[in-house]
């Protein structure tokens, strides 16, 4: 499964060890799932997980938490923008989800914002889904593998 992680997914992965954020992270970080990300999205990731905020919900320290970022960036495929999509999404901030998906041939956009991405994914045959979803279509493909 080719999947990028909205940074919304990212943010309750590491705040929560129970739930399909935390599942996902760790299908990613033992490649599992093929995580996809752009330089964009990825510095977001760096600036959303780095506030002090974020960090006092999650327990880690700048170094934790650039430990890592480190090492999810060390497992992800990097996505490169050929094409920009842009005007798709009313946020202005969720359009490099979108591209990064778009460019990165992603099969799933994990993400707490379904609302918002799923109709405009969907329209170049990307699913926006909520992690929970994901995460009980990947344990049900890695059952029937089985």
């Amino acid at each position: 499964m080719r999947l990028v992680l909205d940074t919304d997914v990212v943010v309750a992965g590491l705040r929560s060890d129970r739930g399909a954020s935390r599942q996902l992270l760790m299908a990613a970080l033992d490649r599992r799932i093929l995580a996809l990300a752009s330089v964009p999205l990825f510095l977001e990731y760096e600036s959303v997980l780095t506030r002090p905020e974020q960090r006092a919900e999650t327990g880690l320290s700048v170094k934790e938490t650039n430990l890592f970022l480190d090492t999810l960036a060390a497992v992800i495929e990097q996505v490169v923008f050929r094409f920009l999509w842009r005007p798709q999404l009313k946020d202005p901030a969720d359009e490099m989800v979108l591209e990064t998906a778009v460019n990165g041939q992603a099969d799933r956009i994990a993400t707490f914002n379904v609302r918002h991405l799923s109709a405009a994914a969907g329209s170049f045959g990307i699913s926006a889904a909520r992690p929970a979803e994901i995460w009980e279509e990947f344990r049900r493909r890695e059952h029937e593998k089985k």
